[in-house]
């Protein structure tokens, strides 16, 4: 039920007087500001003053010297329009304070606090800026031990080759380097594998890598900031606990991985056959090799059976049999 004194306009929070003079401009639309003030009988500045809340709601709008007044149907339309722009940008900021939540959580648990008075802050600090060759040189330069490196994806970093060139030169200088690979590498960038064996990296591969990441002998690891692939951030820790237990994970990855058994010179490409051979010999199916080639299970099932074709096998077994007689396995 409609109340007295209520319109569209007093319904879409303008004043009763504002409603009444929106109804008396209306017909008007269209007169310069002199013109308006005589037909309504008003003062030119007592009218600018009236027509400020209908001015910031843009219900009246100046066209040059005229004052132009929206009809009932397009005045709500753009309150119908500005009011789910708002609500959009509240939902913005809404959904960005719940990223935010974890952050506060996690500044306000401070177990120490009150309890143990000599409290130190971690050895490290995440960066975003400096270019990451300068930043990874930098550290095997002035840090000794062996390189531990998880390599999930960096092939693809425009950056490869300068990367390449630090390890050969630390291998070079008789320190260890030691990569895990996801096996999909095979296919998509033998030759990086190729060169990095080359210039004496020692490399397994893995299905799946969950992060990159790089271990300096004892005193330094390079990580993602948050793990994963993004390069966005770097954590950069020296806590010597924190090394230690990264070292302990990549060990572990480590001793799970397959060796790349052979690299073929002639082409630079690793030895694919080989790796198709460990895994039937591991009695791998075709749908888990495929995904771990990260190719299609037609592609495996084509390789199968040219490779028992070439060993004139006419089974697995056979063929695992006739391939360690030939030295392949």
């Amino acid at each position: 039920m409609t109340r007295a004194g209520e319109s569209l306009m007093t319904a879409l929070g303008f004043s009763v007087e504002t409603g009444r003079l929106y109804e008396r401009l209306l017909p008007e639309s269209g007169l310069n500001l002199t013109d308006l003030s005589l037909a309504l009988n008003l003062d030119p500045e007592d009218l600018r003053r009236q027509l400020e809340p209908l001015l910031e709601r843009n219900v009246v709008r100046y066209d040059g010297t005229r004052v132009r007044v929206a009809v009932p149907a397009e005045v709500v339309g753009r309150l119908l329009s500005d009011t789910a722009a708002d609500a959009a940008a509240a939902h913005h900021r809404i959904q960005e304070v719940a990223r935010a939540m974890p952050y506060l959580a996690g500044a306000s648990a401070r177990p120490f606090a009150g309890l143990v008075s000599d409290v130190e802050p971690l050895d490290g600090e995440v960066t975003k800026d400096g270019p990451l060759p300068s930043i990874v040189d930098r550290l095997v330069t002035h840090s000794p031990g062996d390189l531990m490196w998880l390599r999930p994806d960096q092939w693809q970093q425009p950056w490869e080759i300068d990367m390449l060139e630090l390890m050969a030169g630390a291998v070079e200088a008789g320190r260890r380097s030691r990569a895990l690979y996801p096996v999909r590498i095979l296919t998509e960038a033998p030759g990086v594998l190729a060169a990095r064996v080359e210039a004496g990296e020692e490399v397994r591969i893995l299905p799946e890598l969950p992060t990159r990441m790089l271990i300096i002998g004892t005193s330094h690891a390079v990580i993602p900031e948050p793990l994963g692939y993004a390069d966005s951030a770097r954590c950069i820790i020296r806590q010597r606990g924190i090394v230690e237990a990264l070292t302990m994970l990549f060990e572990q990855y480590w001793s799970r991985a397959a060796p790349v058994a052979q690299l073929e010179r002639a082409d630079g490409r690793p030895d694919v056959r080989r790796f198709l051979l460990e895994q039937l010999a591991e009695g791998a199916q075709d749908e888990q090799i495929a995904r771990r080639l990260g190719v299609s299970l037609r592609t495996v099932r084509r390789r199968v059976a040219e490779l028992m074709s070439e060993l004139g096998a006419e089974s697995r077994f056979q063929a695992g049999c006739e391939a360690v007689r030939r030295g392949w396995l």
